[in-house]
């Protein structure tokens, strides 16, 4: 099989993908590799009690079909049957191979084209394409980060990593520790706490936290008052401004977020729950991601005393739970490592360019989503301190550009230009575990435009959008 354009995923990413080349290459013919049997990605693969998005449905949802229900903060299964509904809707869907795992894709410059190569049922499958988008995130859907705990054999209860939630786990009236402090943690515990005898969240160190109501009242108005695709894009661009304000406070004045983040959430504890040492960073607000508490559930939670909350290093698992550095022991019927996920750089897919193995950790980004001296490929990559759909949406809407002004031009083939660009840090400007263990594969971003992957969703839509395709740095050829 050969398509003009291959898309790797179907997931959120992936069905916008192949919405935009519906709609603004039409003339293309694409196809979708799902190495999964169902359309959904992350949303389809976490099935932990309370997953949930931690970005508001307004700025995750797809902008050109409109978020249905309510709920500002969804849970995953409103999520899932949403991407579902519109890979449907727009017959995405019959496009999808499905338990396609991409293993290897090689490019041909005599060609023009990608061989791009698969695993179905056991057996190799080969398709050939002119573009490969790849659609499959950043972390791997094979394994999550897994922490070599001392004495975990000894455990005589369950451990379980939230990534492979087992449908058979039963919790009800057990005692729960669950390791870790990022997002997955602060939705594990007050999802579980209703019939948890009691949950015990295990931290080294704490997060910063943030509630939000799970539904927006001004939305609510919004809603109301205006036809569903205007109140969509009215708040949409509501939620973009006040989340950029948001983060540019955080950022541009550290000490005083930091200060306003801890009083929200001594408020919130009532003083049940000192702040020092659970909820005191060592770090600045937005070198790590934050954590979303909608409604306030974890503090209430933590509040009710129906979960707590240890600060302190693991010394070792026991037969019946943990014992900690300072001697504490907490009793377990069952431990959640969530200690968080793999990453991986395109989906773990290996890459050559005429015969030449791509490394992708030496490489440096183009426009946030296309590897210097690659022929043909994007990769997409949501922001980090935004809504995913937000950046993914404005590199689809570019491919398609990219695209037609080959089509207009009649080139074949499109590459960044190899070119010092300084920095080397990764794509990702965060200090977190998970980042910082994947440094030295993940591609690199530079100093300065086009090389520099911006956090801001207003400067990468002008440039994205208006910015010339032909910028001196993109090499454009014909074979």
């Amino acid at each position: 099989m050969h398509v003009d354009v291959l898309i790797v995923g179907a997931g959120l990413s992936g069905v916008n993908a192949a919405y935009r080349l519906r709609t603004r290459t039409p003339r293309r013919t694409y196809a979708i590799l799902e190495a999964r049997e169902a359309i959904g990605g992350t949303w389809d693969q976490f099935r932990y009690p309370g997953i949930r998005s931690d970005s508001d449905m307004f700025t995750l949802g797809y902008p050109f079909r409109p978020w249905p229900n309510p709920q500002s903060i969804a849970d995953g299964p409103s999520i899932l049957g949403y991407v579902r509904d519109t890979a449907a809707m727009y017959g995405i869907d019959r496009e999808i191979q499905f338990g396609h795992k991409v293993i290897l894709a090689h490019w041909s410059t005599v060609d023009a084209r990608w061989t791009v190569e698969a695993v179905h049922d056991g057996q190799p499958v080969t398709v050939t394409c002119s573009f490969l988008y790849l659609c499959s995130g950043y972390y791997s859907y094979d394994r999550g980060h897994v922490v070599d705990f001392p004495g975990q054999d000894s455990f005589t209860g369950r451990v379980v990593h939230p990534q492979f939630w087992p449908e058979d786990l039963d919790y009800t009236d057990k005692n729960i520790v669950v390791i870790g402090s990022g997002a997955t943690a602060v939705t594990l515990v007050p999802a579980m706490a209703d019939k948890a005898a009691h949950v015990t969240m295990v931290q080294r160190s704490p997060s910063y936290m943030v509630s939000r109501p799970q539904r927006d009242p001004l939305a609510d108005k919004i809603r109301a008052r205006l036809p569903a695709p205007l109140a969509h894009r009215a708040v949409r661009a509501k939620n973009l401004v006040l989340g950029t304000i948001f983060y540019q406070f955080l950022r541009r004045f550290p000490t005083r977020a930091a200060m306003k983040l801890q009083l929200g959430a001594a408020a919130a504890l009532g003083g049940v729950v000192p702040l020092n040492p659970h909820f005191m960073p060592r770090y600045k607000p937005w070198d790590q991601r934050l954590c979303l508490v909608p409604d306030g559930d974890l503090f209430k939670a933590l509040a009710g005393k129906q979960a707590s909350i240890v600060t302190d290093h693991i010394e070792t698992f026991t037969s019946d739970g943990l014992r900690l550095k300072s001697g504490r022991e907490l009793p377990a019927d069952i431990i959640i490592t969530a200690t968080g996920l793999r990453m991986i750089a395109l989906g773990g897919i290996t890459l050559s360019v005429d015969g030449r193995a791509i490394d992708p950790g030496q490489t440096t980004v183009y426009k946030g989503m296309m590897l210097s001296g690659v022929p043909n490929l994007a990769w997409c990559v949501g922001y980090a301190n935004a809504s995913w759909t937000l950046r993914a949406d404005l590199t689809s809407r570019y491919v398609c550009r990219l695209l037609n002004h080959m089509d207009r031009k009649r080139f074949t083939t499109c590459t960044p230009s190899p070119q010092a660009a300084g920095s080397g840090r990764p794509i990702l400007n965060l200090t977190s575990g998970y980042v910082a263990r994947a440094a030295a594969f993940l591609p690199k971003q530079g100093t300065r435009r086009p090389w520099r992957s911006r956090q801001s969703y207003l400067v990468d839509h002008f440039d994205l959008s208006y910015s010339p395709v032909a910028d001196g740095v993109m090499r454009f050829t014909r074979s």
